[in-house]
């Protein structure tokens, strides 16, 4: 990967776009596109403190819009590969801790520079891998950048988090200063490949913390691409550290090593309880910044209107394959809209194009897997089997591309009770259920019955309800009237995207102006003079 920092870093964002940015977007994407291919199959290592680490075995890299297509071969790490890496992270930590944190910056933007030079490579790759389509890639590899840079103008807004105290005596000087923990682990989902990697990454080795960092399993290519970006940007070797492997050898040894110091982790309630339950035993604890999902909800009030909630909930319910956090997977609508409002979103889901993502008029690509594809097969058995009518979708596709891919229709459900298991639970692939309410009141407690709490959204020209939505709803990041996206598109810097209830361990966002202090923690330095 290249890196150049010797010029002004061109930021897009692709919600803003003028039509003729959006031409040389898809304009540059084809040619990316076209020229990633040439790398497909390579097989790639492990790195330690610079240092290569191959495995007895590898394991295949494939495209979920058709599986005959393997973007790499991966190396399947032990728990001694592990090891060596915290080593390596470990034996780099006391340099980089005591190193200024304005220098730690400065590389640290680096890094940000890089993605951004590399923009249409990552973007065509995270196509192939990750199976989103052009400007959801796009958005994804702007963010990261954008996540790396803010971290780092948050650390200089802050004055590297170093603030003068009150004293008791003239001859007392009081002093609060935030110092880095150790080695951290980061461990990311294959749905952001690229921004919850680069993000926490960025956020613990600006604040003076080495990293020793995992990507998923399904997208292992996108992790390595960063990995070669750190180096290209000049951090130290040792400073970020690169493993892949399965949960159950890879990710548990970092899980149970005593040299991890601090763990972010995004992904599963189950592994999330799973690691707090671990801490919870263990003869130091340690900090975790853990996102476990959510189960999102929209309400649409009568005064909605229903144009722009029908696109709100069509695009946080379908955008990215339904495999966001923050998806838009449960609605409640106000009886005296339901019916206009059902016609509306049944007609516009009826017109999204499913197809092979990397072509610029495909708006929804595959699920990830073939293990996406079954939960998506039960949800919709068990929603037929409970009563449940399905408006739209309800089916894998078949023929053509879609043989070869993990292709599924974007799925509307009504009829089912309020209080069935598919509006509580969290499914991770494009299906929406729907029910009515006959008050903002019901609304809202319907809402906030489920152990998640990360977005929620509202359609309402009524102000007074609004303030009582955002009063009352049990989310951390909260929408009203969002036509892009009922649910979704939390920016850095703009919009801090973190979770309440069993969404979030910590109760402070990703890009949020709390997130870097979480990489740190306080000594109190007194002297006397």
């Amino acid at each position: 990967m290249k890196t150049e920092t010797t010029r002004p870093q061109m930021k897009i964002t692709y919600s803003t776009m003028s039509a003729d940015q959006m031409t040389e977007l898809h304009r540059a994407l084809d040619g990316a596109i076209e020229s990633v291919k040439s790398s497909f199959g390579r097989s790639y290592s492990m790195y330690a403190g610079g240092r290569e680490l191959r495995a007895a075995s590898e394991f295949d890299d494939v495209s979920p819009i058709d599986t005959r297509i393997v973007l790499g071969k991966f190396q399947k790490g032990t728990r001694d590969d592990v090891k060596q890496a915290i080593e390596a992270a470990r034996a780099a930590y006391p340099a980089w801790s005591n190193r200024p944190w304005q220098e730690r910056a400065t590389l640290v933007r680096r890094v940000a520079d890089a993605i951004r030079d590399n923009r249409w490579e990552l973007s065509a790759l995270m196509g192939y891998e990750a199976g989103k389509n052009r400007l959801e890639c796009v958005g994804d590899v702007e963010e990261a950048a954008d996540l790396m840079a803010y971290y780092c103008d948050e650390m200089e807004k802050h004055g590297g988090f170093t603030q003068k105290m009150g004293t008791l005596s003239p001859a007392e000087e009081n002093t609060s200063v935030m110092r880095p923990f150790g080695v951290w682990a980061v461990i990311s989902p294959f749905n952001f490949p690229l921004a919850l990697a680069a993000g926490p990454s960025g956020g613990a080795l600006v604040a003076g913390n080495t990293v020793v960092f995992k990507p998923a399993s399904d997208t292992p290519l996108l992790g390595e691409k960063l990995y070669e970006m750190t180096v290209a940007a000049g951090l130290p070797a040792g400073v970020f550290n690169f493993v892949t492997g399965g949960g159950g050898t890879v990710g548990q040894e970092l899980i149970d090593n005593p040299a991890i110091e601090g763990i972010v982790f995004t992904g599963s309630k189950e592994v999330g309880m799973h690691l707090m339950r671990d801490n919870a035993t263990r003869p130091i604890p340690r900090p975790l910044i853990i996102e476990m999902g959510g189960k999102n909800p929209a309400l649409v009030m009568k005064s909605a209107d229903l144009d722009k909630a029908t696109d709100g909930v069509m695009r946080s319910a379908f955008g990215a394959q339904g495999q966001k956090c923050s998806a838009c997977s449960r609605v409640y609508l106000q009886k005296d809209v339901r019916a206009q409002f059902v016609e509306m979103l049944v007609e516009k889901t009826k017109k999204i194009k499913v197809g092979n993502p990397l072509d610029k008029d495909v708006w929804l690509g595959p699920v990830i897997n073939e293990a996406a594809v079954k939960t998506y097969e039960s949800a919709v058995a068990r929603a037929k089997a409970d009563g449940g009518k399905i408006l739209v979708g309800g089916n894998r596709l078949k023929g053509g591309i879609f043989d070869h891919g993990w292709f599924v229709e974007p799925t509307i459900i009504d009829g089912l009770p309020k209080n069935h298991a598919l509006f509580s639970e969290e499914l991770f692939v494009p299906i929406t259920v729907l029910t009515d309410v006959t008050s903002l009141d019901e609304a809202i407690e319907l809402a906030n019955r489920t152990e998640y709490g990360l977005t929620a959204g509202i359609f309402s020209e009524d102000d007074n309800e609004i303030q009582r939505f955002f009063d009352s709803i049990q989310a951390g990041v909260t929408y009203a009237n969002r036509r892009a996206g009922a649910t979704t598109g939390a920016w850095p810097g703009i919009n801090p995207f973190g979770g309440w209830k069993a969404s979030g361990s910590t109760g402070r966002g990703t890009g949020g102006p709390h997130y870097v202090q979480q990489f740190m923690r306080e000594q109190s330095r007194v002297r006397i003079r």
